[in-house]
């Protein structure tokens, strides 16, 4: 318990303070292709700023330190309760430490117990499989970028779009312009064809787990892919909102199958704050390898 509690607690920390190697990469090339003088610029340089000093003093990179959501992969048999409360420990010790802010409230009465623990906080999801191994990922998404995702149903006459990826890239792009400024970009999207309303927006989500630099294995999606980001990119939208080149730093998308009579597209917006980590888990609960 000891070993697996710890090693969450060490995932909390660096996902709350540190920013991934291939996040970093992508907000560094953005600021480079911002012109000089430009106020897309200086909140460019006003994030790396921001990045360096949470690292160097451990500190949240953002103080809405968001949703916490888990996601493990685990062997059948997998003491999936064992976990859970090594997890709901492990937030409440990030609390008191400050890796994370005091977040959590409840819906009705606005009281916050200081933990960061109650209903449907932390979010934990399982998925078994045959091998041995156990991963754990770990996002935190703040509510800025988590108020400004959409999901639209198809057809949709107001943006002539039609039950097609023409359709889905219009819906997409309109996301990105409604969200403007407001989701603190440059962001990612997160992305799903298909599903129902709630399994669409979970796999949305998932779509954020993937490397910034990875493609998609199939090849109309990975088109698709890189348009949205080459499209929102001349918007003029902009780091923050203030105009420049940089309006997403990715875009990733996933499909479910759906009813004949639904089609929805489901997006999920992450903000530059872009906080997922993962580790590989030793049989005791060590941590063996750090995934991103």
């Amino acid at each position: 318990m000891k070993a697996l509690f710890d090693s969450l607690l060490e995932l909390i920390r660096r996902t709350s303070a540190e920013i991934p190697d291939d996040v970093h990469r992508a907000i560094v090339a953005s600021l480079e292709r911002e012109k000089a003088g430009t106020i897309s610029r200086s909140a460019m340089e006003i994030i790396e700023r921001n990045i360096a000093l949470a690292r160097n003093k451990s500190q949240p990179i953002c103080q809405d330190t968001g949703t916490i959501i888990f996601y493990v992969e685990c062997p059948m048999g997998f003491d999936q309760i064992h976990f859970e409360e090594a997890a709901r420990g492990a937030v409440k010790l990030a609390t008191t430490k400050g890796f994370l802010r005091q977040n959590s409230v409840d819906p009705i009465t606005g009281r916050n117990d200081g933990t960061n623990v109650g209903p449907g906080s932390p979010v934990v999801h399982f998925h078994e499989h045959r091998s041995p191994g156990t991963t754990v990922r770990l996002m935190l998404k703040g509510g800025g970028c988590e108020n400004v995702g959409a999901q639209y149903s198809l057809p949709n006459e107001k943006l002539k779009a039609n039950r097609d990826l023409d359709g889905c890239r219009r819906a997409i792009l309109d996301a990105v312009v409604q969200a403007q400024g407001k989701g603190c970009g440059p962001g990612v999207l997160g992305v799903c064809i298909g599903g129902d309303r709630a399994t669409g927006y979970e796999r949305s989500k998932q779509q954020l787990l993937r490397p910034l630099d990875d493609l998609n294995p199939d090849p109309e999606l990975d088109r698709l892919e890189q348009d949205i980001v080459r499209t929102a990119n001349k918007l003029g939208i902009g780091p923050m909102g203030f105009g420049g080149q940089t309006t997403l730093l990715g875009a990733k998308i996933g499909v479910l199958n759906r009813l004949p009579a639904s089609y929805f597209v489901s997006i999920s917006y992450m903000c530059w704050a872009y906080r997922r980590q993962g580790i590989e888990l030793g049989q005791e609960g060590e941590i063996r390898k750090w995934l991103y």
